[in-house]
């Protein structure tokens, strides 16, 4: 419950620590993560501050984004609504903490308001007016988009992830949608935005999450962070193979969203380097995407290996090869929707999968049956008439 106190931190800072004022220094800029303040909610009707319009920016996975103004300043910024629940409050908290990243879509302000007589939580964020990334790169008309600015824009990205990992988040929705720039601009920045399936991945944390446990699993079995984590790195991978063809890597042959086909693709890493739009791609390219797109989640390279790697960040020595996507992603306009809704919905396969995936070992169970077997089994053999009854 929150209190009815003005403007209580909705989420008490995790170390205990008091950290007074506002998200933003006088000068505007953001302070580092180990001096961001906790959440401060506002209470008074957000009204007070922005005017709302009902120009439709965006659709999140949890309904529109609409274009608002603030009053005080006349700037514009994104407003994001979400019912309030554990869920929803979970999403700001996550996001909020990933706000410092300058490649992360930042919160301004959360406001705790009543909307069509429901408690909603409605957030804030910068505008970005830049629009997708793919979009951006279908619109280039003849002038060629090159391997180096792909690895650019790969660094971007992967900057967004290891910021979120170095601090125990999961995104589990890289997506080619959910990657926007902030203005029109050519020196545009490429941040990452919707934080509705993003995680925390520190192991306390997943202690609370229901375990299951098959007798026929090895104790080598990894906890969960690696799985949650190892998503957003498949992610990587598709949208660098999408950055550096045109199309992605794993693909339906019947048009459906994801069809059993296209699951057993993905589950078996079936996937290629086709000419002639990889024919001129470097090897390293290659490869770095083969790390990535590994079918065992465990095997996949880190978000530290990733930005490590020399495609990543030695980028002046990444060849200017001009690539045939911007041509690609024209010429394949119509599917382009299709092409989201598989990665949308290959996502949700894995977050599943991995789900279930998180298995303790036999030693660290605490289920009820094994309890009981254990119990019978320990009385048997202090003393073997007890099993005669």
């Amino acid at each position: 419950m929150l209190s009815n106190a003005q403007n209580q931190p909705l989420f008490p800072n995790p170390a205990g620590q008091q950290n007074p004022g506002g998200q933003q220094n006088p000068t505007g800029q953001f302070l580092p993560f180990h001096a961001r303040p906790s959440l401060q909610i506002k209470k008074n009707a957000i009204t007070d501050d922005y005017k709302v319009t009902s120009q439709v920016l965006g659709l999140g996975i949890n309904g529109k984004v609409l274009e608002i103004f603030q009053k005080k300043t006349g700037d514009k910024y994104a407003l994001k609504m979400l019912q309030d629940c554990a869920k929803a409050r979970r999403e700001v908290e996550l996001h909020w903490r990933a706000s410092p990243c300058s490649n992360i879509v930042r919160i301004i302000d959360v406001y705790e308001n009543l909307y069509q007589s429901r408690k909603c939580l409605l957030i804030v964020m910068e505008c970005m007016d830049g629009g997708e990334l793919f979009s951006r790169i279908q619109d280039r008309g003849d002038q060629a988009f090159t391997e180096r600015e792909a690895s650019d824009i790969m660094k971007s990205i992967g900057e967004a992830i290891q910021f979120l990992h170095a601090i125990n988040i999961a995104h589990r929705d890289v997506k080619p949608e959910n990657l926007l720039y902030s203005t029109k601009r050519p020196n545009a920045l490429l941040k990452l935005t919707d934080f509705g399936f993003a995680k925390e991945t520190t192991s306390h944390n997943s202690l609370a999450t229901p375990c299951y446990t098959p007798y026929y699993v090895a104790p080598e079995v990894l906890g969960p962070e690696k799985y949650d984590k190892s998503c957003d790195m498949w992610s990587l991978g598709v949208i660098m193979y999408i950055l550096l063809c045109g199309y992605p890597p794993f693909y339906s042959n019947h048009g459906l969203a994801i069809s059993p086909g296209m699951k057993k693709r993905i589950k078996m890493g079936q996937y290629e380097f086709p000419n002639p739009e990889w024919s001129d791609v470097s090897e390293e390219a290659k490869q770095l995407i083969r790390t990535l797109l590994k079918t065992e989640p465990t095997q996949r390279m880190t978000i530290t290996e990733f930005m490590n790697h020399p495609w990543i960040n030695q980028s002046m020595e990444v060849p200017q090869t001009p690539l045939h996507t911007s041509r690609v992603l024209k010429e394949e306009k119509d599917t382009w929707e299709d092409v989201k809704e598989e990665m949308t919905s290959a996502l949700a396969t894995m977050r599943v999968d991995y789900e279930q995936v998180k298995i303790k070992t036999i030693e660290d169970s605490t289920n009820p049956l094994l309890t009981k077997r254990r119990k019978k089994a320990s009385n048997a053999m202090v003393d073997p008439q007890s099993t005669a009854h």
